[in-house]
């Protein structure tokens, strides 16, 4: 099978339970969002992907080889990710000569012609780039490198609006031509919504959910008005929270839409990923 599987991960620090037994996988050829909210376990996960730790119990397997101090699955599997793991005294065109030479499959002339649209000077040193540029200098890397799965983890943490769109753009015309899977760790959802094919969240380390984005938002929709008005219509839905603001009150829906009473006042409206993520992982809530 084409693909990261995650077959019962757990992770623990000390008394606290990072990753609980989680199993699922990841399938080549799609772009995926990957959230879940501060210390709901994605870093740590990502981290077991990329050999960086280890999980105490499970393990990971990419295209029927596990992955787990194997330097079979090398060439096939690239995390970007917050940590500055490059020398910070090398300047930038001497990394990509480095990286070229560690990873057969990196594309040094894309790099450079990436690294010039961004308007990224390859002669500076990494530890004199500010960090929007140092995050660039990362993107640039995982973008010119030709493997079937590259994970991005915050990836525009420090970027500009026009630096954000021009990476989404770029990251689009990758995809398109040269199919690989794509993962994208973030809280900025609604700047990738419209990007990402599949979502998988996790909260408190477990899986929460992973369902493809539009079925997902087909059958997840809201309707407001009067308090007592929201209840009645929802008293046997599967209601995933609430906005309250006085008498009225904003109910948020997965499954099918019911016709809207005749009488009353009632009205619905579309969820977005943003608040769907949100009153998923609403910590107190309904």
């Amino acid at each position: 099978m084409n693909a990261i599987q995650i077959k019962n991960i757990s992770k623990q620090y000390k008394n606290v339970t990072v990753l609980d037994n989680i199993s699922f996988s990841f399938e080549y050829g799609k772009i995926y969002g990957f959230l879940g909210r501060n210390g709901a376990g994605k870093s740590t996960l990502i981290n077991i992907i990329a050999n960086r730790i280890f999980a105490d119990r499970g393990e990971v397997i990419i295209d029927n080889l596990s992955a787990h101090e194997n330097m079979a699955v090398h060439d096939k599997i690239f995390c970007m990710s917050e940590a500055d793991l490059y020398d910070k005294d090398l300047k930038v065109r001497d990394h990509f000569k480095w990286i070229a030479l560690f990873y057969t499959n990196f594309d040094k002339e894309k790099a450079f012609d990436i690294a010039k649209k961004f308007h990224l000077d390859t002669n500076k040193k990494f530890k004199a780039l500010s960090k929007g540029y140092q995050s660039i200098f990362k993107l640039v890397v995982a973008l010119s490198l030709n493997v079937p799965y590259v994970i991005f983890d915050e990836p525009v943490l420090g970027l500009d609006a026009n630096h954000r769109e021009l990476f989404y753009d770029l990251l689009l015309k990758n995809y398109e031509k040269s199919e690989r899977t794509i993962i994208i760790a973030t809280h900025l959802i609604e700047e990738v919504a419209n990007i990402i094919e599949e979502i998988v969240l996790i909260d408190d380390g477990k899986v929460l959910l992973q369902e493809n984005v539009s079925s997902l938002l087909e059958t997840g929709y809201s309707v407001s008005g009067l308090a007592n008005e929201v209840d009645h219509y929802c008293a046997d839905k599967n209601v995933i929270g609430y906005d309250e603001l006085g008498n009225l009150k904003i109910a948020y829906v997965l499954g099918e839409k019911a016709p809207l009473p005749k009488t009353g006042n009632l009205s619905f409206s579309t969820m977005n990923l943003q608040k769907l993520f949100v009153k998923l992982t609403e910590k107190g809530g309904n």
